[in-house]
């Protein structure tokens, strides 16, 4: 299994729970959020996983995360490398406020479009593009010589920052990358060959 990456949104947290515009703000994760994680571990375990290298954001909910699978895998002394660079998409005046009630607030077309386009920021906040730009470079320097060294790497991470990795490991358009849902607390699993091209790709807990 060498060159592998693999990719977890973090388990629910609890604003999730509440349907909360979360972004940088640093909810931890609700007990269901904890039981997908230690799934996750499980099954990354029962499938042979083993990881040299771990990345994660500054947020707790993917920090924790993180801890829970490697306690799962048996495998929590490896190395972690924590940036702000995976943090969440910034939501910001959205953050913190209900859904429902933001569409209240602004319209729904208004908060649909802030939710779903690829280049439209909510105020104060980042758009997906916007994160994006942070968030690829911060893999292209970071992530990607590890794992074509021959490591295996794990990343911990949230919906719209995990989509930057994807939008480039999978070659989705703008358009097919806002609209790829990520599930919370499912291994997405990238196999490289030894140039860098993914040669295998597969969710696992399906």
């Amino acid at each position: 299994m060498e060159r592998t990456l693999v990719l977890v949104r973090h388990g629910q947290s609890e604003w999730n729970l509440k349907n909360l515009f979360t972004g940088w703000k640093d909810p931890d994760l609700t007990e269901l959020g904890i039981e997908e994680a230690k799934k996750a571990g499980a099954r990354l375990q029962h499938d042979g996983y083993r990881f040299d290298l771990a990345f994660t954001s500054e947020l707790v909910r993917a920090q924790h995360t993180l801890n829970l699978i490697l306690e799962e895998l048996g495998q929590t002394g490896i190395p972690i490398r924590y940036d702000i660079a995976l943090n969440e998409r910034d939501y910001g005046d959205l953050s913190g406020l209900n859904k429902e009630e933001a569409a209240k607030n602004w319209g729904e077309e208004q908060v649909h479009t802030w939710r779903r386009s690829f280049a439209v920021a909510p105020p104060g906040g980042e758009s997906l593009r916007d994160t994006l730009a942070r968030t690829l470079p911060y893999y292209v320097r970071e992530i990607l010589p590890e794992v074509l060294s021959g490591k295996n790497v794990i990343v911990t991470a949230h919906g719209n920052s995990l989509r930057a990795l994807i939008m480039v490991l999978e070659g989705l358009s703008p358009d097919g990358i806002v609209a790829r849902e990520l599930e919370t607390g499912r291994p997405m699993v990238y196999q490289f060959d030894a140039v860098g091209r993914v040669i295998e790709h597969k969710d696992l807990l399906a």
